[in-house]
């Protein structure tokens, strides 16, 4: 399905072929919270996450959103001659915030120039019907393709208390469903090297993801941030993480088992530089990125090749 040099489906290409040209990212960073820090539904956040949110490379979330934009874009437009743009709400969960304020949010970002679309990230258990039916509006009205991001980590709900992620996994198929009623695309995160699952888990985490008909996927490697509940645990020596080899297999898998049409947007992510215990085996994500796809070519493998489970895989022999 692929040719030799592009063993997986890369959102680079998908934008370029969705856009007609290169598009970039805009992130924005905006003051907000997470249901599972301020007791909504738990108190401390995921074990392994920061006081930024996974904010750590934004602008200051004391900069207005026209501001972020502004100098984000400017960069952009230097670096890349850039002419195309998502704006990207990037840290905490950006629909965890009243409705005006979250209307007021996205029509900000939609009144920006050369922006093509928007990119909501947030939790599962914070997806709601009013909030979708205004993004429903708003794509209709001003033409912007709209995508939200969903952090769900891993599909073992036992990892997922383990995490203490606040959710399981019926939150995340409830808001798939929802999302997809009304035809927004959809990221899903996942982590593939948590503690507390196996190859098997990995391989689950692929199938779930095709089943539900998700349309994009980001990868990253579990990183330890100083001072999370996580830390202690690394330095208690309460777990131990995988060796960067077993990651890299664990990606292959993942992607042979994967739905060939799902979008890439990211193999392994990056951690905070100046905080940390670990991330990413102290190499190089390009370089961790690069082993990924040698080791694709290696074993004369590709995303989906595996992906012969939907449809009533018990029928082929019948209908073959």
């Amino acid at each position: 399905m692929y040719e030799k040099t592009n063993r997986y489906r890369r959102y680079s290409d998908h934008l370029m072929k969705k856009f007609g040209e290169k598009v970039y990212k805009l992130p924005v960073n905006l003051p907000g919270t997470c249901p599972n820090r301020d007791g909504n539904v738990g108190r401390g956040g995921c074990i392994f996450c920061d006081e930024a949110g996974a904010g750590f490379e934004c602008l200051p979330n004391t900069m207005s959103i026209k501001q972020q934009v502004q100098k984000n874009r400017e960069f952009f437009i230097r670096r890349f001659n850039a002419k195309k743009f998502i704006i990207y709400f990037q840290a905490f969960s950006n629909t965890y915030m009243p409705w005006q304020q979250f209307k007021a949010n996205m029509l900000a970002a939609a009144d920006e120039q050369d922006v093509v679309g928007i990119s909501i990230s947030t939790r599962p258990d914070c997806i709601e019907d009013s909030y979708l039916d205004f993004l429903q509006e708003l794509q209709a009205a001003r033409g912007l393709s709209i995508n939200l991001e969903l952090g769900l980590q891993t599909v073992n709900y036992h990892t997922l208390v383990k995490v203490n992620r606040g959710h399981t996994l019926a939150e995340f198929i409830d808001a798939v469903q929802r999302i997809k009623k009304r035809n927004f695309e959809i990221c899903t995160h996942i982590i593939l090297n948590l503690p507390w699952d196996n190859c098997l888990d990995v391989i689950e985490n692929a199938k779930i993801l095709s089943a539900l008909g998700i349309n994009y996927v980001k990868l990253h490697a579990l990183y330890v941030v100083k001072g999370t509940v996580l830390a202690h645990m690394y330095e208690k020596k309460e777990f131990s993480i995988i060796s960067l080899e077993e990651y890299i297999d664990r990606v292959v898998t993942f992607l042979e088992y994967l739905d060939p049409h799902i979008v890439i947007q990211r193999l392994v992510g990056k951690g905070p530089q100046d905080n940390q215990l670990f991330s990413n085996w102290h190499t190089s994500w390009w370089k961790i990125k690069q082993a990924i796809e040698q080791t694709l070519a290696e074993r004369d493998t590709w995303q989906g090749k595996k992906c012969d489970y939907l449809n009533g895989k018990a029928l082929k022999f019948f209908t073959a």
